[in-house]
């Protein structure tokens, strides 16, 4: 998988590069509007990272050529624009995921993952529900039952990860791949420590549990029958 990065910050485009090259990702940066739209042009990435103020070229203008070229490329916008206009703007402008900077990178590689698996335009940014447990990539909102449950970054990237494998089990392994982003020893007990973290946020107040271990194996987020 080939990925390409528009990014005009050396540091954030320093770690998401290493990130997704140990990821096993082939990666372009573009430091600049106009070298990343040449690029984007080329049509040779399977995803675009693209932040959306930019010398030369803004984002936006680098998404309205690209879509008008007919290039279909999933894109996953990195800003530090935060509102919810700022991400709609992105997401009509042709955006198919918006992710708002500071991030956690295991987030952003679940959302690159997700765009690529499912080929598609604004698939990421759909809501998730899993029986009465409702996650919104676009506003980050996470609720059950109605209620707001509020998540730290860590919680929230691995409850998506889950959402998005529901009813299927995810080893710790895999976990500490996708939510740590680099390589933890096996055996540290940290998914061990955000997993109950994470079951006190959705699970803990609610008479069904949908987090279920499975013993020698990982964890799995239950789907209602």
């Amino acid at each position: 998988m080939k990925a390409l990065l528009v990014e005009d910050d050396a540091e954030i485009a320093a770690f998401v590069s290493k990130g997704l090259r140990e990821a096993g990702y082939g990666v372009d940066v573009a430091m600049d509007g106009d070298l990343g739209l040449d690029r984007v042009l080329s049509g040779l990435y399977d995803v675009v990272i693209l932040d959306l103020m930019l010398p030369g070229k803004d984002g936006l203008s680098i998404l309205g050529e690209m879509r008008g070229a007919d290039i279909q490329t999933p894109v996953l916008i990195l800003s530090a624009k935060r509102s919810v206009d700022d991400r709609v703007k992105g997401l009509k402008a042709g955006g198919d995921d918006y992710l708002v900077k500071p991030f956690v990178f295991a987030e952003l590689m679940v959302r690159v993952e997700a765009l690529i698996r499912r080929g598609g335009r604004a698939t990421a940014a759909q809501e998730l529900h899993v029986a009465d447990l409702t996650l919104d990539p676009l506003t980050r909102n996470v609720s059950r039952d109605g209620q707001r449950i509020e998540l730290q970054p860590r919680e929230y990237a691995l409850l998506e990860f889950l959402m998005r494998n529901a009813g299927s089990v995810v080893t710790k392994t895999l976990i500490l791949e996708k939510v740590w982003g680099y390589d933890f020893d096996p055996q540290t007990n940290v998914v061990d420590v955000l997993v109950s973290r994470l079951r006190s946020r959705v699970d803990k107040d609610f008479p069904i549990k949908l987090i279920r271990t499975v013993r020698g194996v990982g964890y799995v987020l239950e789907k209602p029958l």
